[in-house]
């Protein structure tokens, strides 16, 4: 296997703790932006902050978390098209122990939120994994996985497709040394709060 085959392989946990990171550390972003925000206001600073609430709104509300196959295609879709922010709307991290689930916000996966740029940088390298030949501006992504019928659904590479081919073909495509059966994706979906996010990437190889 080459370097760039395990590359790719090496990077899912890293996306997925980047983003999810950014959750990690909302809490403190909110913090100190209401302390700020305490101590010195203006009416140009609460009219730009307006219109901050209102792109992000508009931002999240852009994106389909009815479903959990239109959450995986609609992140698969954001991935490729180089659009971190609203992958980043449509991932979440579950509640674990006393810790409450945490989802991507405006607030969370803005251009300045905190491990934006590692985010990008991560995404990026899905992107030209993700990517089929011939590559569109505007990639047709479906999942025929089987509706769920919990909380949690698991979705293999092979039930995602990114223009009529498989993702796992794709992603296969991209690698040398690595035949079909040393590759193992899978796209966790999970319910959060009455809506679907991206929870977990298993990407793996060898």
């Amino acid at each position: 296997m080459d370097q760039r085959a395990r590359r790719v392989g090496s990077i899912a946990g890293v996306a997925v703790a980047a983003v999810m990171g950014l959750a990690g550390c909302s809490d403190d972003a909110d913090s100190a932006a209401d302390e700020k925000s305490s101590s010195s206001s203006s009416p140009a600073a609460d009219a730009e902050k307006a219109d901050d609430d209102a792109s992000a709104s508009a931002q999240t509300s852009a994106v389909d978390r009815s479903t959990a196959e239109k959450a995986v295609a609609g992140w698969v879709a954001a991935v490729i098209k180089g659009e971190p922010e609203e992958a980043c709307l449509l991932m979440a991290e579950p509640a674990a122990g006393s810790e409450p689930a945490k989802v991507g916000d405006g607030t969370t996966c803005g251009d300045d939120a905190p491990e934006r740029k590692q985010m990008d940088k991560t995404l990026g390298q899905f992107k030209e994994s993700f990517t089929p030949e011939p590559p569109s501006d505007d990639p047709k992504v479906e999942v025929t996985q089987a509706p769920a019928t919990g909380d949690k659904v698991v979705v293999p590479a092979d039930r995602i497709t990114v223009d009529g081919q498989a993702l796992d073909k794709i992603v296969l495509s991209h690698s040398t040394g690595v035949t079909q059966d040393q590759l193992d994706i899978k796209v966790e979906s999970s319910k959060i709060e009455g809506s679907w996010y991206v929870t977990n990437l298993d990407f793996n190889i060898g």
